[in-house]
């Protein structure tokens, strides 16, 4: 049996971990990702008959039972997961009555999933109903992405709209939109249930004055969403204090829908367009 060390699915995973923390979206324990592991691939390095040991979900996790996930440790920072993987990650395999999980690897010294376990396996849940090749739930605490939440209107349109009219990559990348969530408490079934709820229709969910939640169908997806919104919050608190005099106006931007073939971009949210690049 190869070395679960060795895995690409882990090796994506260290990497993840070592780029958020070295952009500073990651301070101390903050931030948390899990990675969907197919069957197949996750025998070539895991004994799937011996658990180490069983916990509770401390949820009902229904729905992706049977399923292995990868998944960052609670109270563990990402700084250290290069230096001892098995330290701050785990691997787990949903039981089938979806209040236990088995320990397949990892979680050293008693060690369980993060706090936003419960938001983490939701959102998969949510997210492969939508998307059956959905692999990656990613968390963290962009600068300015936050920062954007404390004097931005936090209407997902509109907050949309902002986004796409100050960078063209962004109606190209998240054509879908961004969808918002109040501030909340975070590691409540609440948060994780509204997340989910989000995840249905948006790749990407901000939580106001707290971070940001992005999916995909591998980590260079999810990873790039974040990118792209944090730069483009970036951009947007750099001029705050200026007016605004040129933006992407919205017929450029339905035209850049119909350039790169972006046909499912929210018409919702450019509605006095829809006809027109539809």
């Amino acid at each position: 049996m190869k070395k679960v060390t060795d895995a690409p699915f882990l090796q994506d995973f260290v990497e993840a971990t070592q780029n958020i923390y070295r952009l500073g979206w990651a301070e101390r324990n903050g931030g948390n990702i899990s990675y969907l592991i197919g069957e197949d691939e996750a025998k070539e390095y895991l004994d799937l008959d011996n658990a180490l040991r069983t916990i509770p979900t401390g949820f009902d996790a229904r729905g992706v039972e049977g399923k292995i996930f990868l998944v960052t440790g609670a109270g563990k920072y990402f700084r250290n997961v290069i230096k001892d993987p098995a330290a701050n990650l785990g691997i787990i395999r949903v039981g089938a009555d979806g209040a236990s999980a088995d320990v397949l690897w990892g979680f050293k010294d008693g060690g369980r999933p993060t706090s936003e376990f419960s938001a983490h396996i939701l959102s998969h849940r949510a997210r492969l109903s939508v998307d059956p090749e959905n692999k990656i739930v990613m968390h963290c605490h962009p600068n300015y992405t936050m920062a954007m939440t404390y004097s931005h209107e936090l209407d997902e349109a509109k907050f949309t709209r902002t986004l796409w009219s100050l960078n063209t990559e962004c109606i190209v990348d998240f054509p879908d939109g961004v969808g918002v969530l109040p501030w909340m408490p975070c590691g409540t079934p609440e948060i994780g249930a509204a997340t989910a709820e989000k995840l249905k229709e948006f790749r990407i969910v901000v939580w106001a004055i707290h971070g940001i939640y992005a999916v995909g169908r591998n980590m260079d997806e999810a990873f790039g969403l974040i990118e792209t919104v944090e730069k483009t919050a970036t951009t947007y608190l750099i001029g705050s204090h200026l007016p605004i005099v040129n933006r992407i106006p919205d017929d450029g931007l339905a035209e850049l829908c119909s350039i790169y073939d972006k046909k499912n971009y929210r018409k919702d949210f450019l509605p006095e367009l829809s006809e027109k690049y539809k």
